[in-house]
């Protein structure tokens, strides 16, 4: 039980936040046994994060990515193989006030979100559309990946 939780374990001399980073890591594997399970991106996870939607249809994938303040230059969307990767940078400038309190909360910063697809798609099929800070990407499901649907005939008697 230790070994999941680090910081539990008396005689270790690491950071209490590596077990949160351990725990966020153990939920990742979790989230692996599953289609569409996020991949851990490459950059840290301090700063800005894009929150996103998955929605899955017979015919398709969408995601929806929230991405408030942002250009359509600041990002770019990136299918390789079966993985759908979200990447770019949310840039913050502050102006510092010498006289007084000076608080900032809105968050900056490189991100990287990544999407196992559960088959492989076509990348000229795949559409992305950007509005009012919200993109929205479509994959359309080669057919071999659609559920075959075929009404049964009932017999009575």
């Amino acid at each position: 039980m230790n070994a999941l939780i680090p910081h539990l374990n008396r005689r270790s001399t690491l950071s209490p936040l590596r077990g949160v980073r351990s725990a966020d890591r153990l939920f990742d594997d979790l989230w692996r046994g599953f289609a569409l399970a996020p991949e851990r991106a490459m950059a840290p996870r301090a700063g800005f994060v894009p929150r996103v939607n998955v929605r899955e249809t017979e015919e398709e994938i969408v995601l929806t990515a929230e991405l408030p303040g942002l250009e359509e230059k600041d990002f770019e969307v990136v299918l390789e193989n079966d993985v759908l990767t979200l990447k770019g940078e949310k840039r913050s400038e502050h102006e510092v006030d010498e006289k007084g309190y000076h608080r900032v909360e809105i968050v900056s910063g490189r991100f990287e979100r990544r999407f196992a697809l559960p088959f492989e798609a076509d990348p000229d099929a795949v559409k992305a559309a950007y509005k009012n800070g919200v993109l929205s990407i479509t994959v359309p499901k080669p057919s071999e990946a659609r559920p075959e649907i075929r009404q049964i005939e009932i017999t009575t008697g």
